[in-house]
């Protein structure tokens, strides 16, 4: 039986519309990425569904049905604000070793047999066993959908939900190593490698233990003086917000003395920008060159072409990289390790690449693990809920994770008691 697979989104860039291709007819349906165009296409899909009847439904393969859910992520996924969050192209990835596996596999066939054969794809990979769990639950997400849609035969999904998840110290699957807070000797050590934005960002995430995301966004509109002199950052948008729950992140004297000089710029324009690093960088370089630029130099910097214009902010992983390499330098990584020269061979550098993601482990730190740091500061001093408060926990048991918890005390304690 031949494959029926649903017509796309297209657009035609000649006009600027989008079109839609069926039975090898064009219909146009308005300008590319308008409301009224999307409007127009899923009507003529369902009239497309309604003239195939049961056989294109009935006969959907995986690929069919992995490129109708992540038509609809790209639009689902997205933050009050309109900006995409991350969850579209996190279920493109759980997506990939299922369609490898399966993809031409029609959907009313599929069954827990296998998605568990896609889960021991992922043990192999050396994927952990959290991560695994995760991309299993996405997997089973999109087949939720689709039952909802009428796409997938409901049993399909509920015989997929008795596929239990792994447990710790039952499979095969890698644990991952729990993320602990940083040392404030580290962080120092690393400070001096980094650009003076990028420093302040850490010394200010140091200080509030507020999400790496969250101190990327930080613009002067989002900053209020509370009665008490302290400041109250409201983040635009923030990790909880499609729950309704609001977010304060409360900025003290040592917090605003980072901050203020950012605050001094256009309310809407991005406090931390990479343009303003690469711009002291750049200066950075002319005062420490050796020979005088010369006239056609001066002229032609900064260079106008052959590099990317950097954002108007950072992002998590932006921020982050610019972390590692700054750990890369302060600990000095063997050259050998950090650039990986071209011309050795494939076995050789497997190799090296698995040394320096071992090296890069040992010597490195994340912005995570910041919070991490303040929240067991916090806790040691005024306990478990004052943390939960400032993280921004409703529930201090999802503090513990990040709090670690105050062995010495507990040692002190039952020296007197015990």
């Amino acid at each position: 039986m031949p494959k029926l697979t649903k017509p796309s989104y297209l657009h035609h860039k000649a006009t600027g519309q989008a079109r839609c291709r069926i039975n090898g007819r064009d219909h146009y349906l308005g300008p590319y990425g308008s409301p009224e165009s999307r409007e127009k296409y899923d009507e003529l899909i369902g009239q497309w569904f309604a003239s195939n009847g049961d056989t294109s439904r009935h006969n959907l393969t995986i690929d069919d049905l992995a490129i109708l859910f992540l038509e609809f992520a790209e639009n689902y996924y997205r933050r009050e604000n309109g900006e995409p969050t991350g969850e579209a192209q996190n279920i493109r990835h759980a997506l990939r070793p299922l369609i490898r596996l399966f993809g031409l596999t029609r959907v009313r066939e599929f069954g827990p047999l296998k998605l568990k054969a896609v889960r021991d794809e992922l043990i192999r990979a050396k994927h952990c066993r959290s991560h695994i769990n995760c991309e299993i639950h996405r997997i089973r997400r999109v087949f939720k959908w689709g039952v909802e849609n009428e796409y997938v035969p409901a049993p399909i999904h509920q015989a997929l939900v008795a596929v239990a998840g792994l447990k710790s110290g039952r499979s095969e699957a890698v644990e991952s190593a729990p993320v602990q807070p940083v040392r404030e000797a580290t962080v120092n050590a690393t400070l001096p490698h980094l650009s003076a934005v990028v420093a302040d960002m850490v010394r200010l995430q140091m200080l509030t233990g507020c999400r790496p995301g969250e101190v990327c966004l930080l613009r002067p509109c989002d900053v209020t003086i509370q009665s008490n002199g302290v400041w109250a950052y409201r983040p635009e948008t923030h990790k909880t917000v499609h729950h309704g729950k609001e977010r304060r992140i409360f900025i003290g004297p040592e917090g605003q003395a980072v901050l203020r000089p950012y605050l001094v710029r256009d309310a809407e324009a991005y406090c931390f920008s990479p343009a303003e690093s690469q711009a002291q960088r750049n200066e950075t370089k002319r005062e420490n060159r050796k020979s005088p630029m010369t006239p056609s130099q001066t002229a032609r910097w900064p260079k106008p072409n052959g590099q990317r214009t950097p954002r108007d902010r950072y992002d998590a992983n932006t921020y982050g990289r610019a972390i590692v390499r700054a750990c890369e330098l302060a600990f000095e990584i063997p050259d050998e390790l950090r650039r990986i020269p071209a011309d050795v061979s494939a076995k050789e550098r497997k190799r090296l690449q698995q040394l320096a993601t071992e090296w890069r482990a040992k010597h490195c730190w994340s912005p995570n693990q910041l919070r991490h740091t303040r929240a067991t500061r916090i806790r040691e001093k005024y306990g478990i809920e004052a943390a939960a408060t400032v993280l921004g926990h409703s529930d201090p048991r999802v503090t513990e994770i990040y709090a670690e918890r105050d062995f010495e005390m507990a040692a002190r304690i039952m020296c007197e008691v015990g």
